[in-house]
């Protein structure tokens, strides 16, 4: 064996709220575990440009990945918090059908979210929801009273302690250019602060984000079908001048593959509205990517703000800051599932490549971990393979 090159037990790739959770949990088995971040600082991809809500689990498809990891996420991630006295706050959401043609498919969103097991959802009229929202135009709503809201920088802050307490190491500025099978371990070759490296071992998780897609072309022996093209969606948030008219989250009906122009508060109480979705054409990795915000998008959110609150103010909306999510599907395409690609899906031994993790990411991030672990336990890549977690989750405390 070369010298030079450093061994560790597992690599993960990418230091956002997903794979610090990832990172923690790998590092917690015993494994001598290196995180990998591009940038200069953890969580400043896609993490630090949330909505910062936790869901509930309503809107994805009975049976999917999202339904499943949302709700045991949601779960672990309240006692997390509590835990690790990170900020948040279970203020709750109303989702709005703001004309009568929607109130059936509000009550098809009830019955989906049931079967995902969000059993604490309750119907309301447009009294019942203008008694709890004065504000508030609708013809019916759904309140889900297990939604919040939480600090995302200090909830990456305390995975990170958790992670180097537990023997981890964090190396930024560290960029993973390739990945190849040799023997009975993976290789990678990485550049950090303009020198090359390589590293050897045998688990690596792609939890890289917005560079997950196309990292998977750079993984030597994985084939075509189970590598990945990125797509990217941006949407827009605005800040509303003035005090929050609405004490808890307001969502209108999702449409397509957006939940719509929404009201979310922070812990500070101030309320913003998106994000909104545009897919950006011609952007074939992140690197190229504009984060800037138009304001003139501000003109669009006026007419769905005011479908649930009429009396927005003229001139009330400012910039606020703009995301871009990972897709890996196409805007005519149906939305897919979360892609949690391991050993059983493509062959390769030690290797998980996490894809299309937009929301509910944030939610799931715990929950995410356990599955990662669920799929490399038994898998040959470690001569002591990682132990597969308790399927129990604790109940949401708020």
């Amino acid at each position: 064996m070369d010298a030079a090159i450093e061994e560790v037990d597992a690599v993960v790739i990418g230091a956002g709220v997903v794979g610090l959770a990832v990172a923690r949990a790998l590092a917690q088995q015993g494994l001598e575990t290196l995180l990998l971040e591009r940038a200069e600082r953890i969580g400043s991809g896609v993490s630090s440009r949330s909505s910062e809500v936790i869901h509930a689990g309503l809107y994805y498809p009975p049976g999917s990945l999202k339904a499943r990891l949302c709700v045991q996420g949601r779960a672990l991630l309240y006692d997390y918090c509590e835990s690790h006295q990170v900020a948040h706050r279970c203020c709750g959401k109303l989702v709005v059908a703001t004309d009568a043609a929607q109130v059936s498919a509000l009550q098809r969103l009830m019955q989906t979210a049931q079967r995902n097991g969000v059993h604490d959802l309750r119907w309301l009229d447009a009294a019942q929801a203008s008694a709890l929202e004065p504000a508030l135009r609708c013809e019916a709503a759904l309140a889900s009273p297990s939604t919040g809201i939480i600090d995302s920088h200090g909830l990456m802050l305390a995975l990170l302690g958790d992670f180097e307490s537990a023997g981890g190491a964090l190396g930024l500025c560290s960029t993973v250019t390739g990945l190849r099978r040799v023997g009975q371990a993976w290789r990678l070759q990485v550049q950090a602060e303009g020198a090359e490296m390589s590293l050897q071992a045998g688990i690596v998780v792609n939890a890289a984000g917005l560079w997950a897609a196309g990292l998977t072309q750079a993984i030597e022996g994985l084939a075509p079908a189970q590598q990945a093209k990125a797509y990217f969606s941006k949407g827009s948030y605005f800040a509303l001048a003035g005090p929050a008219p609405f004490s808890r989250l307001i969502y209108p009906m999702p449409r397509d593959d957006c939940l719509g122009v929404h009201l979310t508060l922070d812990l500070a109480g101030a309320a913003r509205f998106g994000p909104d979705a545009q897919w950006l054409q011609g952007i074939s990795e992140p690197a190229q990517l504009d984060y800037a915000l138009d304001p003139r998008r501000a003109d669009a959110f006026y007419a769905d703000v005011r479908s649930y609150w009429p009396a927005l103010p003229d001139g009330a909306l400012q910039p606020d800051y703009s995301g871009v999510r990972p897709k890996i599907h196409g805007p005519d395409e149906p939305a897919p599932d979360f892609r949690i690609d391991g050993p059983a899906q493509h062959g390769l031994p030690g290797l998980v490549n996490l894809l299309g993790i937009e929301s509910p990411g944030l939610t799931s991030c715990l929950a995410l971990a356990q599955e990662v672990l669920v799929r490399l336990a038994g898998d040959q890549a470690w001569s002591s393979p990682v132990s597969t977690p308790s399927t129990q989750v604790p109940p949401c405390s708020n």
